[in-house]
């Protein structure tokens, strides 16, 4: 119960009066029944005044608190460093503050290639950190550990986990439109690279398109060097855009040049993108990607990567459509092969229930010249993914899903993939 300052008033003044009324009574004589009157009432200016004192010394936090209702926050795929915490949450002398996320998934296959094995795989761990440095720097890191098949042979035996700094990234925020960081980036090159990192929980799917597999050679996967990027209004269209400078690709083309520019030839790249008030939803835009390569294998050739995307970001239905075109020059030849990859993805949430269950589908396709030395390792595809995601709860999926995948000299393969995938 609440009472105010005057209810506080009336009470203290009526056990006042109570109590010179029984002092009263016990007394034997006028003159100590008005020294008892006389100490009472000063004992009631004191309290008075001190009530007052307390009204003047009333702050917000006096008033009464409405209950929050709390949402859990949930992970989202945004662009990097998407999940950096703003400095701007943070109060006064609270720097650096830091907050882990983490990812994991527990997977099993079985497939009709021939010599292969079936059962479960533990997945990825994945450790997402975030710490305001300050009002406008933040700091964001993606450590993962990802399971050996060699572990415990050779000598000295194998570790049983591989431990990768995936994302390293220091931001200095001046506004929305100019933002400068330094670090170990996801290429900014196209959508899905840069949207669903680290954590199977983040996409839809089980897999990622072949063309932007972690460890795949078709598309530089990491770049290490430095981003401009910012946003802009622009009268509803929400157009952003990225510009960046760093490292290549290193010797072995499915990693980034992290000890250094093996050819002292920097890469460079630009990318435009627009999210429109109107319908809203769409995403749309492009990339250009400049390096050259010097592999272990094969001849030193400039390398231009031109990339595009559309995609509709929604439950019902979500759509994502990709295409990227790999150009591949010798140095002192003048002829020039190009690589294509793209590939179509729908999914739907069905209005059923608690709307728990996704069904997806996807075609990809991939097309590499023989004459391509640089790219002779990478293969050629055309597959089809379809499967269904069910959301055990706001953190936690299982996912099933069939693929089939036909290469070229290569039988065509089926297999069956179950995954349980979540955030912590």
């Amino acid at each position: 119960m609440l009472i105010d300052s005057g209810g506080i008033r009336r009470i203290l003044c009526c056990a006042a009066v109570l109590g010179l009324s029984t002092a009263a009574r016990a007394q034997s004589s006028a003159a100590e029944q008005s020294d008892v009157i006389r100490e009472m009432m000063q004992r009631i200016d004191k309290l008075e005044q001190r009530v007052r004192e307390l009204e003047g010394l009333k702050t917000p936090s006096d008033a009464p608190v409405t209950p929050v209702r709390e949402t859990p926050a949930k992970a989202l795929p945004m662009n990097h460093p998407e999940h950096t915490v703003s400095g701007n949450d943070q109060t006064e002398g609270t720097y650096p503050s830091l907050r882990l996320a983490g990812f994991s998934d527990i997977n099993f296959a079985a497939t009709d290639r021939r010599g292969s094995t079936s059962g479960f795989s533990e997945g990825q761990f994945i450790l997402h950190m975030t710490s305001a440095l300050s009002p406008r720097v933040n700091f964001f890191g993606e450590l993962s550990l990802t399971a050996r098949s060699d572990a415990g042979t050779g000598i000295p035996p194998a570790p049983g986990f591989n431990v990768e700094v995936e994302r390293s990234i220091i931001r200095f925020d001046q506004n929305d439109s100019l933002k400068v960081s330094f670090g170990r980036y996801h290429t900014p090159i196209n959508y899905w690279n840069t949207a669903f990192h680290h954590g199977s929980w983040l996409q839809t799917t089980i897999s990622r398109p072949e063309m932007v597999q972690f460890g795949g050679s078709f598309l530089p996967v990491h770049f290490l060097g430095t981003l401009v990027e910012g946003t802009f209004p622009a009268g509803g269209l929400n157009l952003s855009y990225t510009s960046g400078l760093g490292n290549g690709r290193g010797a072995a083309i499915n990693r980034g040049g992290d000890f250094g520019d093996i050819n002292n030839n920097r890469a460079w790249l630009v990318g435009v993108a627009s999210k429109p008030d109107h319908p809203y939803g769409l995403m749309l835009g492009g990339s250009i990607y400049r390096d050259k390569i010097t592999p272990l294998i094969g001849f030193e050739s400039r390398e231009w990567i031109e990339s595009a995307y559309v995609v509709w970001q929604k439950e019902n239905p979500e759509v994502i459509a990709e295409f990227s075109n790999v150009s591949h020059q010798p140095v002192g030849s003048t002829r020039r092969f190009n690589s294509q990859a793209w590939y179509v993805q729908a999914a739907y949430r069905l209005p059923l229930g608690t709307r728990k269950w996704k069904p997806y589908y996807r075609y990809e396709s991939i097309e590499i010249p023989v004459a391509d030395t640089i790219f002779r390792l990478v293969p050629g595809l055309k597959g089809s993914t379809v499967g269904v995601r069910y959301d055990l709860s706001t953190f936690a999926a299982l996912k099933l899903e069939y693929r089939n995948q036909q290469r070229p000299a290569i039988p065509t393969i089926n297999g069956i993939f179950g995954q349980t995938s979540f955030t912590f």
